[in-house]
C-alpha cells in the first residue's frame, strides 16, 4: 500500500520521527481554509508519483489572499496522468542542509537496505554512487549503533548533531519494523537554520501482508487516489487493476491471470483489467467481480478464464449461475473452463440456456469467439505479437545419467504436517493420504494427545520430531505464525520444509532466510502449490489429475500455470518427472537455480519447463548459472506478464515489474543462455517435444 506524502509524515509523526507542521486541504474546504500557522505556506499536491516538485505540483504562497487561487490551480492539475484529490500546506522552513535517508526491502539484494546520501532533493538519481552510502540491515538482528554512526559520518555531520540524527534513526527503523514498511524514504531530510532535523519529504509503502494482519494502518489509504473499481474490489479481497483495453478478464490465480491478459493483449483484444479471484471464487466474489465489469463502460466483453486445480468449476459455475441470478449477462461473455470438473461446471452454464454466454474449454477456442464478438469500433491493441519461439542449438547437449537421485522423496518419505488440525491442514492432509503421501505425524500447538485421519497430533514440532523419522514438514499455518513455524521445523532438523502459506511479510521472510543459512533445511516456498512426482509423492496442494509420470520437469512461481502446463503435456503425451512450485513471493527459499543444481544429475529428467513471471531476477540468474556451468539438458521457458503495467502489482506479491527491470530483457538473457522461450502456452508442448525427440 503506497502513501502520499500527508499519510506518509502521519505515520512518521506517529512513530517519532520529526516532520514539519501540515494540515491537509481539500476541494470542499477551499474557500473556508486557514492555516493554523503564519505564512509563508507552500501548497504540495497529493498524488502517488515522483516528480511533483518538476511539474509544478508544489507551490509557495506569501500572502492569504493568494492561498484559493493557488490551491485551486493545484487541484486542477494532473501529474503523470493523476489527478490530485487534495492537498497539504506546511509552513516555510529556514534550510541549512539537505540530505537523502531511507530504509527499503530491496528484492535484489534480499536485505533490508539503509541508504544516505550526502545530499537530496528532485535531482537525488543523477547525483551519482558516491553521493550515497548504502548498508544492508540484517534482519532479525536490526540495525546497529555502527550502522548509525557510518551514515552519520558519511553525511559529514558535525558532532553535536549525533544524538538527535540517532533518535531519528532509530525512530525511523522502528516505523519500519513495527508497520511492516517496505520503503520508508525522507527526501530531503533536512537541517534547519536552528539546528534540528526535519523529515520535510517523505514516502511510505506498507506491505500489504502486514495490512491484512494490523487492519489499523488502512486509515492510511486513500481511496481518492484509485479507480472507482479498484476501491470495490479491495472492499471485496479481490486483486484488481484497471487497463486501458475492452475485454475484461476475471480469471483465478495470478499466474494465469497474466498470462491471460498478455494472450489478449497479443490478439488484439487488449484486456481492460486485471482481476484474480483468487481460490475463493464463491457466489459473493462472482457477484462482485461482475458488478466491477458490468459497470465498467470500457469493458464491452468479458472472458472467464478459470483452470480447476484445487478450486472445482462446478463450484464456479454454481457460484455464476447464482450471480447472474437467471438472467442474460450485460455484456457478451466468453467462459472457458477446464480441469478439476470442468465437464460438470460446463453442463450447468450449459443448461442456463442465456443469450451471450458462450462457453470453451480450451484458450484458442475462447479466443477466436472473443474476436467473432468485437465489436466495430473496438480499439487495437498497442502490443505486438511476441515472435514465435526458436529451438536453440545450444539446446542440443547429452545427458550424463546420475548413479543417485537428487530428489529423496518416494512413497516411504515421512511426512509431517504443521497446523493439521485447521480446515486447510485436515483437508490436504487427506489428499495426500489418497496420493499414497506417508503423513506420518501432525502439529497445532495445545492439540497434542489427538489424531487426525489416523494421524498423532503432537503440541511441537521437537516432540514430533522426537517420536518419528520425518524427511518433510508441510506448513499450513496462518501468515502471522507461519515463519516461526519454519524456524521451528527448521530447528527440529527437518531436511525438508513445504511453506503453502500464502501472506507472510516480507520482513519475516526476510529473517527467516538469514536463519536458515548454513542450516540443512531446505524451504520450498512459503506461497508454493508443494512440491509432486507423478505416481510416487506429493507434499503440499497440488491437485493430481493434471498430472502423469514422464521425464519432464516443470518449475513454476505460479500454482495455475504449474496445473495448466501439467495438463497440456499430460495431453500430448509428456509426462513429468518432477513438478515444483517455487512461490510466487518476493523473498524465497529454493530457487530455480537450486532445482537446477539437482536436476542436472537427476536420471528421471531429460527437458525442463520453467514457467516464470514479471518481476525479480530469478529467471535471470538460473540463465547464468546454466550458460556458466553448461547445464546439460535443454529448457523450456514461459514469461507471463509482458503486458504488464510497469509498477503495478498483480495478484501475489512476486508479481510486480519494477520500473529498473525490463521483462524483454529477462527474455532475452534467457533466449541467450539457449532456453526456448515460449510466447504463449500452446507452444510449450510442442516445444518439450522438440527437446527429447532423438
Amino acid at each position: 500500500m503506497l502513501l502520499n506524502e500527508h499519510n506518509s509524515k502521519r505515520l512518521f509523526h506517529a512513530s517519532g520521527v520529526p516532520v514539519p507542521e501540515g494540515e491537509a486541504v481539500f476541494p470542499e474546504n477551499i474557500e473556508q481554509f486557514a492555516p493554523s500557522f503564519a505564512p509563508p505556506w507552500f501548497l504540495k499536491a497529493q498524488v502517488l508519483t515522483g516528480g511533483r516538485g518538476k511539474a509544478g505540483g508544489i507551490q509557495r504562497v506569501d500572502q492569504a489572499e493568494m492561498f484559493c487561487s493557488t490551491a485551486q490551480s493545484l487541484l486542477a492539475m494532473h501529474i503523470k496522468g493523476q489527478a490530485v484529490p487534495f492537498l497539504r500546506v506546511e509552513p516555510g522552513v529556514q534550510i541549512s542542509r539537505e540530505f537523502y535517508l531511507s530504509f527499503t526491502v530491496a528484492r535484489a539484494r534480499g536485505a533490508l537496505v539503509l541508504s544516505a546520501g550526502r545530499q537530496g532533493g528532485v535531482e537525488i538519481e543523477s547525483l551519482g554512487e558516491e553521493n550515497l552510502l548504502v548498508q544492508d540491515i540484517p534482519l532479525p538482528g536490526g540495525l546497529a549503533d555502527r550502522h548509525i554512526r557510518a551514515a552519520f559520518f558519511h553525511l559529514g555531520l558535525e558532532k553535536q548533531h549525533y544524538p538527535e540524527f540517532a533518535a531519528l534513526l532509530q525512530a525511523l527503523y522502528a516505523s519500519v519494523r513495527t508497520n511492516g514498511l517496505l520503503l520508508a524514504e525522507v527526501n530531503p531530510l533536512v537541517l534547519t537554520d536552528q539546528g534540528h532535523f526535519l523529515a520535510l519529504d517523505g514516502k511510505v509503502e506498507i506491505d500489504d501482508n502486514v495490512v491484512e494482519l494490523q487492519p489499523e494502518l488502512e486509515s492510511y489509504h486513500t481511496p481518492a487516489h484509485a479507480a472507482p473499481e479498484e476501491n470495490l474490489a479491495r472492499k471485496a479481497g479481490l486483486s484488481f487493476v484497471k487497463l486501458d483495453g475492452f475485454v475484461g478478464l476475471m480469471v483465478n490465480g495470478a499466474g494465469l491471470a497474466m498470462a491471460t491478459m498478455d494472450l489478449l493483449n497479443f490478439s488484439n483484444l487488449p484486456a481492460a483489467n486485471f482481476l484474480d479471484l483468487g481460490g475463493g471464487a464463491d457466489q459473493k466474489r462472482m457477484e462482485t467481480a461482475f458488478e466491477l465489469l458490468f459497470c465498467d463502460s470500457s469493458v464491452r466483453l468479458i472472458f472467464i478464464n478459470l483452470y480447476g486445480g484445487i478450486l472445482s468449476c462446478e463450484k464456479v459455475a454454481l457460484a455464476m449461475r447464482g450471480a447472474l441470478n437467471g438472467k442474460a449477462p450485460q455484456k457478451p461473455i466468453v467462459a472457458r473452463l477446464s480441469g478439476n470438473s470442468a465437464s460438470q461446471g460446463l453442463q450447468i452454464l450449459q443448461d442456463l440456456k442465456l443469450k451471450d454466454l458462450h462457453l470453451a474449454t480450451e484458450m484458442d477456442e475462447a479466443i477466436t469467439t472473443l474476436n467473432s464478438l468485437r465489436p466495430t469500433n473496438a480499439p487495437a491493441s498497442p502490443f505486438e505479437a511476441p515472435r514465435i519461439a526458436l529451438q536453440s542449438t545450444t539446446l542440443a547437449r547429452s545427458i550424463q545419467p546420475e548413479e543417485a537421485e537428487t530428489f529423496p522423496f518416494d512413497a516411504n518419505s515421512p511426512v509431517l504436517v504443521q497446523g493439521i488440525t485447521g480446515c486447510e491442514g485436515r483437508l490436504h492432509t487427506q489428499l495426500m493420504q489418497r496420493y499414497g503421501t506417508n503423513v506420518v505425524a501432525g502439529v497445532t500447538p495445545f492439540k497434542g494427545g489427538q489424531e487426525i485421519l489416523g494421524v498423532p497430533v503432537y503440541s511441537s514440532v521437537h516432540q514430533a520430531a522426537r517420536a518419528h523419522r520425518i524427511q518433510v514438514s508441510v506448513i499450513f499455518v496462518p501468515p502471522r505464525m507461519a515463519a516461526e513455524a519454519i524456524l521451528e521445523a527448521a530447528d527440529a532438523g527437518i531436511p525438508w520444509v513445504v511453506c503453502i502459506t500464502e501472506g507472510i511479510p516480507q520482513q519475516d521472510m526476510l529473517a527467516v532466510l538469514t536463519r536458515l543459512q548454513g542450516s540443512r533445511t531446505r524451504l520450498i516456498g512459503p506461497n508454493t502449490p508443494g512440491l509432486l512426482i507423478p505416481g510416487k509423492f506429493k507434499a503440499g496442494i497440488l491437485p493430481v489429475d493434471p498430472f502423469t509420470a514422464g521425464n519432464v520437469a516443470v518449475l513454476s512461481r505460479s500454482g495455475t500455470l504449474t496445473y495448466e502446463v501439467a495438463a497440456r503435456l499430460s495431453a500430448a503425451g509428456l509426462g513429468q518427472s518432477l513438478c515444483v512450485g517455487i512461490g510466487g513471493d518476493p523473498f524465497i527459499g529454493t530457487t530455480f537455480t537450486d532445482l537446477f543444481a539437482r536436476l542436472r544429475r537427476h536420471e528421471a529428467t531429460r527437458s525442463i519447463v520453467v514457467l516464470g513471471e514479471i518481476g525479480g531476477q530469478a529467471e535471470e540468474r538460473l540463465a547464468e548459472y546454466v550458460s556458466q556451468t553448461a547445464f546439460p539438458k535443454p529448457v523450456v521457458a514461459f514469461i507471463a506478464g509482458r503486458t504488464a503495467p510497469p509498477g503495478r502489482r498483480l495478484g501475489h506479491a512476486g508479481a510486480i515489474l519494477e520500473q529498473h527491470g525490463s521483462t524483454e530483457g529477462k527474455i532475452e538473457t534467457m533466449r541467450g543462455a539457449g532456453f526456448t522461450v515460449c510466447p504463449d502456452l500452446d507452444g510449450i508442448a510442442e516445444a518439450v517435444q522438440r527437446t527429447i525427440e532423438p
